[in-house]
């Protein structure tokens, strides 16, 4: 956008013009940023757009940068034969929070993501579960990019053990052996809830999918029923036995360390710095990931303190780096 304002990047002569994921970026508040790129180009440029759903947001967007645009769908093909769905009614919705917790305590998950319709809400859900002594994230559009790779860092390191997050912001992610999924609040669209279910029971794994509604939902419920062409499983909140523990902590911890491929930092040489000398193991060593500026490594929750110290008194790649522990 800088260049554009500055006059140094020209579209005058731009023939086509792209809207990739255009819902994600409406949800990430870029509409603005669009309609002036958009204003910058030829009106006789060809224009494509692409989003995974169609809401009025969408259509809006399409009848304003588009000249009789011809509209393509593509169906989903998620299979879900080895997903086990069991819907569970919560008597209200200032019940959800509560008939959440109920099921993270009986089912116990390694790794959960729990679904929601709207970013307030992802974030409202992952403060009130981590209040709970869960160790809770929120994805949604309103982090930043480097706060969005934290999180998805600490999910698939095993640092954190539930991920809340909305449809647009966990579109393409792909999380091995995610043992659950959990609809706090069910989509308004069928196939929307395919693709979050979609996510568990990858690879001829099984999954668990689980979702909460109120009777006012039914008519999701319903939708949901009719498209996938046969009868739902039904529960009850009270039937689940609360195994309440006094520790919720993940297995992993995650070190953040302020250098990463633009220091020529490398996956061994991390590795190296953490076990040279220290008495922690490799095997007390978990998934080590590089950023331009950063580098994450997690490591064993009993060893975190040792290996935090560790790094700051010792050198990585022959030099000193800020490191820190994430929460």
């Amino acid at each position: 956008m800088k260049h554009l304002r500055k006059g140094s990047l020209k579209l005058d002569k731009l023939q086509t013009l792209v809207l990739d994921e255009a819902d994600r970026m409406l949800d990430m508040g870029f509409y603005d940023d669009i309609a002036e790129v958009v204003a910058a180009t030829p009106l006789n440029r060809q224009t494509l757009l692409f989003s995974a759903t169609y809401p009025d947001a969408i259509k809006q967007i399409s009848a304003s940068m588009q000249k009789n645009p011809e509209r393509i769908s593509v169906e989903a093909t998620h299979t879900q034969s080895g997903i086990e769905q069991i819907f569970y009614e919560v008597p209200g919705k200032d019940k959800r929070i509560a008939a959440l917790v109920a099921l993270l305590e009986h089912y116990n998950p390694a790794s959960c993501v729990i679904f929601c319709n709207m970013k307030q809400q992802c974030q409202t859900v992952a403060d009130a579960l981590q209040e709970k002594g869960f160790s809770a994230l929120a994805l949604h559009g309103d982090l930043e990019q480097r706060e969005r790779d934290q999180v998805l860092v600490q999910f698939s390191n095993r640092s954190c053990t539930i991920l809340v997050a909305t449809d647009v912001a966990a579109r393409g992610l792909d999380i091995k052996d995610l043992e659950i999924v959990i609809n706090f609040e069910l989509s308004q669209d069928p196939e929307v809830h395919i693709h979050r279910i979609g996510r568990t029971g990858r690879a001829g794994k099984s999954g668990l999918a689980l979702s909460l509604y109120t009777v006012s939902e039914s008519h999701r419920v319903n939708a949901i029923e009719d498209n996938q062409k046969g009868p739902l499983n039904f529960s009850a909140i009270d039937s689940l036995t609360l195994n309440q523990r006094q520790d919720r902590k993940p297995p992993m911890v995650t070190l953040c360390i302020d250098g990463g491929r633009k220091s020529k930092v490398r996956p061994g040489d991390i590795l190296g710095a953490l076990t040279n000398g220290s008495g922690i193991t490799g095997n007390q060593v978990g998934k080590i990931d590089i950023f331009d500026r950063r580098a994450y490594v997690a490591v064993e929750h009993s060893i975190a303190d040792k290996a935090l110290q560790h790094l700051l008194a010792g050198k990585i790649k022959g030099r000193y780096f800020k490191v820190r522990k994430l929460r």
